[in-house]
């Protein structure tokens, strides 16, 4: 099994998605949110990220519309309540570092655990945040794990569809030359 799961990232992307970290079977296959019960690649669609659903082994096709993925934490688990707080901590220099490097408009952390923890806010609302992350605008939206029943797939399109209206609302970053 591999030890860590390959980001899909490159440079002045709309909205960089953090998930809280790659489960065992997606670092397995070296696919971003591969268990079929994830609802990650539906949601993106129907809130509009993408004009169809792309399949986990085509997940670097994400950069196509602009968007990219990483993990705040690296280590895989069955579950994302295995991950410890100080691996938040851990990860957070690291993270902060890439997405300085990559410049995106927006990171979305997907689940309000991670961004708790890298805030240190006790109570995070979902949707936009007020400070910025290594000058990316911060949005916090559901994890859309199928072990997340807190959301149907129709509250996690509807609480998706904000970010997309905010990207296109948002103006486009400078050209640096």
């Amino acid at each position: 099994m591999s030890d860590r799961l390959e980001d899909i990232l490159a440079d002045h992307l709309h909205v960089v998605f953090c998930g809280i970290n790659p489960g065992k079977g997606s670092a397995a296959l070296g696919q971003h949110f591969a268990n079929r019960s994830n609802r990650f690649w539906r949601t993106l669609h129907l809130a509009g990220f993408t004009p169809h659903e792309i399949r986990p082994e085509d997940g670097h096709t994400l950069l196509q519309y602009h968007c990219g993925l990483t993990t705040l934490v690296e280590r895989p688990t069955a579950s994302a309540g295995e991950v410890a707080q100080h691996e938040f901590k851990d990860a957070s220099m690291a993270l902060e570092q890439k997405i300085r490097r990559c410049q995106p408009r927006f990171i979305a952390f997907l689940g309000k655990v991670g961004y708790s923890t890298l805030s240190g806010q006790r109570h995070i609302e979902w949707g936009p945040q007020a400070q910025l992350f290594a000058g990316a605008s911060v949005w916090v939206l559901p994890n859309p794990s199928g072990r997340n029943l807190a959301f149907s797939l129709e509250q996690l399109v509807q609480a998706y569809q904000p970010l997309r209206e905010a990207i296109a609302q948002a103006a486009p970053p400078p050209l640096i030359s």
